[in-house]
């Protein structure tokens, strides 16, 4: 990408655009596969590669300075490993506290950056969203930028291809003058019925809301004085007493959680005078149903999406992933069939935006499905539980080269390691024991340990857990890499 890095001749110096990636959904309409600990910006839905990691590399080259991802505490180890697997391993990691929609988090981007060049063009993304024609994703990016840095709050407003009712609309206004390919937004419009929304695709006036910004880190401060003072009143201390933790911002819990919880659209697009859109056309998706990734998906001949271990038989227009065991389906039309290792999602592709009430229907009910995936993250890696009765659990550990769990110790049960592939570097008390292949090392109740992988290959062993109590809680840290308590 060649995009312009220096203002107008009576502009101060400015320097490379700063992509700020909004990694904090919990994409709930995705789920099974999609959840709180696991959502899907960090799943590799469309490409080889996870969501997140196609969006830092929009960002990636001259052009641009290292990205600001603000994302849940919770995942920020999993962002800190995509942003290197993505080829970009010296972008900020800016940890919200608690949740509270994307002006709080955006604001303390911008005031991050504006500690250092209040100038800087900020280009505000979803890590969540597709964009499939690159070129003209470039082509809209200049106009923007030269737009933000004639001191517009820029969005991007995606050119409608259907009546969409899960889109807010942007009424596209006059053309700004010396601007090319800016307009004015003319106003916001929220969700619409399904009439309406025929309508407005019929005038041509009216662009799909993509969510998408670009603006000067000092125009969106002004903008938040003068429009919503008090997310700048909570987010501006929060940044300023921030600490560092790793390669981890940390903002002050305190004064981050007394923000309101408020959209960028409604604390500033939609209110100020400022506002300009840039049309485009860049095959956009937010990927926001299941539905929306058959379209996205490569279709056989008879308008099929399988991804998996999956047989199909008389099937037509359907959307069938198996993450899990062997998934068949006969005789279906226009369905989605979604398998995971501990849930099943089956339904009519019509029905796609419906997910959201069978994720509200198990949280009311407490199972830990809403949330939580079978298989648990953890930075070292993850594990997962693969048989569990009274007083003993099986689990298959699988830790990353070079990576450690925190020195423990339990008061519950008592473990055996049995290391499948790779090997381990076991500290028991004051042994320290290298296992290999196919050997064993076992952990009495109480005693001290650690699991290392000194290797370079993913280690893989399998824990058999006995005793009274077998609850995660039942681990009591002496040391830690990670910082956890």
């Amino acid at each position: 990408m060649t995009l312009p890095v220096a203002g107008p001749p009576s502009a101060p110096p400015i320097g490379p655009i700063v992509p700020v990636i909004l990694s904090g959904g919990s994409g709930t309409r995705l789920w099974p596969v999609s959840r709180e600990s696991f959502p899907k910006q960090y799943w590799p839905l469309v490409s080889e590669r996870t969501m997140l990691e196609e969006t830092v590399r929009r960002g990636v080259g001259a052009a641009f300075a290292p990205p600001v991802v603000v994302c849940n505490q919770d995942h920020r180890f999993l962002v800190a490993e995509q942003l290197r697997r993505a080829g970009s391993p010296g972008g900020r990691i800016l940890l919200e506290p608690v949740g509270r929609n994307s002006a709080p988090a955006i604001a303390a981007a911008a005031l991050l950056v504006a500690e250092d060049a209040p100038n800087s063009v900020l280009w505000m993304m979803a890590a969540d969203h597709v964009i499939s024609d690159s070129a003209a994703l470039d082509a809209a990016l200049q106009h923007a930028v030269t737009a933000a840095r004639a001191g517009f709050f820029v969005t991007f407003g995606m050119r409608p291809t259907a009546p969409e009712t899960g889109y807010g609309y942007i009424e596209q206004g006059e053309a700004l003058a010396g601007l090319a390919g800016a307009h004015r937004a003319a106003r916001f419009i929220e969700k619409p019925d399904a009439a309406r929304a025929v309508e407005m695709l019929a005038s041509g006036r009216y662009l799909w809301n993509s969510g998408m910004f670009v603006f000067t880190a000092a125009t969106l401060i002004e903008e938040l004085e003068r429009y919503a003072p008090e997310v700048l009143a909570a987010v501006r201390p929060a940044v300023t007493g921030r600490r560092e933790d790793l390669d981890f911002l940390r903002l002050d819990p305190t004064s981050f959680a007394i923000s309101p919880s408020i959209s960028l659209d409604y604390a500033v697009a939609e209110r100020s005078a400022r506002t300009a859109v840039v049309p485009a056309d860049i095959g956009w998706s937010d990927v926001g149903s299941w539905g929306a990734l058959w379209e996205l998906g490569a279709k056989d001949t008879v308008g099929n999406v399988a991804i998996g271990d999956v047989l199909l038989e008389g099937a037509e227009d359907c959307y069938v992933r198996s993450d899990g065991v062997l998934t068949a389906v006969v005789g279906l039309r226009d369905a989605v069939v979604v398998v995971t290792e501990d849930a099943v999602l089956a339904m009519h592709r019509e029905r796609a935006q419906d997910v959201k009430k069978v994720v509200d229907r198990l949280r009311a009910a407490g199972r830990a499905e809403a949330a939580t995936h079978h298989r648990a993250y953890r930075p070292w890696g993850f594990y997962e539980s693969l048989i569990q009765g009274e007083r003993f659990q099986v689990k298959r550990i699988v830790v990353t080269p070079g990576q450690k769990l925190s020195l423990q110790k339990h008061f519950h049960r008592a473990e055996h390691w049995v290391v499948v592939n790779g090997t381990a570097l076991v500290t028991r008390d004051a042994e320290r024991i290298t296992l290999a292949e196919n050997e064993s090392v076992y952990l009495p109740l109480g005693c001290v340990h650690r699991l290392e992988n000194p290797g370079q290959a993913p280690l893989e062993l399998i824990e058999v857990q006995s005793g009274s109590y077998l609850g995660e809680d039942d681990i009591v840290r002496l040391e830690d890499t990670y910082g956890r308590s």
